[in-house]
């Protein structure tokens, strides 16, 4: 199949989650005899020195750097239906973007065009209206900002954020509709979508985990480690780091004296570093999480803001930690409290669930075990390509009856 692929950033980093998909779908169509081109948007300069680790999986890669998108040009597209769709270069966020995609779309006969992204690639449907078309949002913004609203207690924080959901919730309510189809990774960010608009085709696809990567050595620690690891330039992730060493840590540390906290990830800002000691170690972002993964007891996952799957917990699972976590952490994940995972929603509650597997070796090794079967059996990037190339072809199927009935 020729396939292209319109992504909101390049494949490369991993360490940034949102680069999975891309990278592991083109990684396993490549292997199945896809002709994939890549078109995508780059934040960094150094994301066109990493195009060298990706390139064997496309048969072209163009990077076009990501445009400043203003407010008001949001609130234009919000009053004016008219300009949400743009019919021409001039009218988009990105002329350069919109440039390559019509060279690319009269340059080959694509069968499918897969849009990776929401806000940042959807404006390009008119380009590829008569084409069958993909859109992958990751997840629900919508979703994000309520359970966000939901957490914050700082007054003017509040208000900017429901200022927020409220034009998301509008931009949701359109933005995918004329699209054959929208994967989103879980089934609350499907709900919210079909809530938003009943007319969107929406399509669960979970991530996956390169199970041959994160794979257990077989190693037992015996020392009271947890760890949370994370990319703390997002919300999510540095909120429940701070409330693991704030708010949960030290009451494990008072009971347990021998117990260490490693928080594993780029970007700690200077809130989150200043919490580092003997006994809190702070990395910042590390060539290889998997050691930690081997060497912490538990997993903790305090996450209570965000959408989508959480690809740290898959990760644990699939290094057969065992993992302790908010129901909000394991949300796509069909993970059996006591057969796969120990939940909690408060502190009190984690703190439990923590002690009892400090105590409980058996249990440990069960959660490992168990998990590590779950994410083999459901979350391998094998899988995950197998459903999406179900939904390329049902999708081209039905894309196809349409235009002959002259429904598009």
């Amino acid at each position: 199949m020729d396939l292209l692929l319109i992504s909101r950033c390049p494949p490369f980093p991993l360490y940034r989650g949102d680069r999975l998909i891309p990278y592991y779908i083109a990684r396993e169509l490549a292997n199945r005899h896809y002709r994939i081109d890549l078109l995508a948007f780059y934040q960094q300069p150094e994301d066109l020195a990493e195009v060298p680790r990706y390139a064997q999986f496309f048969n072209e890669v163009i990077l076009v750097r990501e445009p400043k998108r203003s407010l008001n040009s949001y609130h234009q597209r919000h009053r004016d239906p008219q300009k949400r769709f743009p019919q021409q270069a001039e009218e988009s966020w990105s002329p350069e973007m919109w440039q390559h995609v019509r060279q690319a779309i009269r340059t080959r006969p694509y069968e499918l065009v897969h849009l990776f992204g929401g806000i940042q690639v959807y404006e390009y449907l008119n380009l590829i209206r008569q084409i069958p078309k993909v859109i992958v949002p990751y997840e629900s913004y919508s979703l994000w900002l309520e359970r966000a609203i939901h957490e914050e207690r700082r007054l003017i924080p509040r208000w900017a954020k429901q200022i927020q959901h409220r034009m998301a919730r509008d931009f949701e309510s359109w933005m995918f509709e004329p699209y054959d189809r929208v994967v989103v990774l879980t089934e609350h960010d499907a709900n919210m979508l079909t809530a938003l608009n009943p007319e969107t085709h929406v399509a669960v696809i979970p991530n996956g985990v390169d199970v041959d990567r994160f794979s257990p050595t077989g190693y037992e620690p015996d020392e009271p480690t947890l760890l949370f690891t994370g990319n703390y330039d997002y919300a999510p992730n540095l909120d429940a780091a701070l409330r693991l060493v704030r708010d949960i840590f030290p009451r494990v540390k008072e009971a347990v004296p021998r117990a260490r906290l490693c928080i594993v990830g780029g970007n700690p800002p200077p809130e989150l570093r200043a919490y580092a000691s003997p006994h809190v170690e702070i990395t910042g972002r590390v060539l290889d999480v998997r050691p930690y993964f081997e060497q912490a007891l538990v997993f903790v996952s305090p996450l209570r803001l965000g959408a989508g799957i959480k690809n740290k917990v898959l990760e644990a699972m699939a290094m057969a930690t065992p993992v302790v976590a908010t129901p909000l952490s394991c949300d796509g994940i069909p993970a059996m409290p006591g057969q796969h995972v120990l939940l909690g929603t408060t502190d009190d509650e984690l703190i439990e669930q923590i002690f009892n597997l400090f105590r409980t070796p058996q249990l440990r090794r069960k959660l490992a075990r168990q998990g590590r079967q779950l994410v083999e059996q459901q979350f391998t990037w094998q899988r995950v390509t197998d459903l999406y190339e179900e939904l390329y072809l049902e999708t081209i199927r039905e894309h196809t009856a349409r235009l002959r009935a002259g429904l598009i």
